[in-house]
């Protein structure tokens, strides 16, 4: 059933809302009337939030993290072990792996996965930058933390042939997270774990 509005500029803000990512039309018009209902300067204040995001985010120069400068907290944290790695698909990743308290070097995020049906490939990504700050020698493990997806196994076994040729350990969360299930929503507990508990990394792996 369509939803008939009283007001056209209502309507348009309900349109907007509900080009977010989960948000159906009843979910975004309860978020418009919401903000209907607060004063102006907390409307304009959610409003310049967005603007200013989109306007001064950066991107970490290191890791591909979402930073307010040109290197992210983590990458200019001294106390961090830089000999290690953890790759990621998105900063969500970097989030939730933070959130466990149990992983103490540093992170490459690759902005997704490998994905043909979706004409994602390997240049799309922030592979070739993971491969040059092997390059460079001082990393000695590379943590693969991808979700235990087909794509995130593709993903996973592309980069360790990328990587083959360098002396560098190369390793995967232990499948304490599920087959299927994405890392952002694994509790803390079990992703502690599969970070604590990760094994080597080969060609078995391929796609199982």
């Amino acid at each position: 059933m369509s939803l008939h509005y009283p007001s056209v500029l209502l309507e348009n803000a309900v349109n907007e809302f509900a080009k977010l990512p989960g948000i159906g039309r009843k979910t975004a018009l309860r978020l418009v009337l919401h903000l209907l209902r607060q004063d102006v300067s907390q409307v304009e204040g959610f409003a310049q939030a967005l603007v200013t995001l989109k306007q001064e985010v950066k991107y970490c120069r290191s890791c591909h993290n979402i930073s307010d400068s040109e290197i992210c907290g983590i990458c200019a944290d001294r106390s961090r072990d830089a000999s290690t790695l953890c790759v990621v698909e998105n900063i969500r990743e970097v989030m939730a792996i933070e959130s466990t308290s149990q992983f103490n070097g540093l992170y490459h995020v690759l902005g997704g996965v490998i994905s043909p049906i979706d004409g994602i490939g390997p240049s799309d990504l922030q592979i070739s930058s993971l491969e040059e700050r092997v390059r460079q020698g001082e990393v000695k493990e590379v943590v693969l933390a991808l979700s235990a997806t087909m794509e995130g196994d593709t993903t996973n076994f592309y980069i360790f042939r990328k990587l083959h040729p360098y002396n560098v350990k190369v390793s995967i969360i232990a499948r304490g997270v599920a087959v299927g299930d994405e890392i952002e929503y694994a509790d803390e507990i079990t992703l502690g774990r599969s970070i604590l508990n990760r094994t080597p990394f080969d060609e078995s792996y391929k796609l199982k």
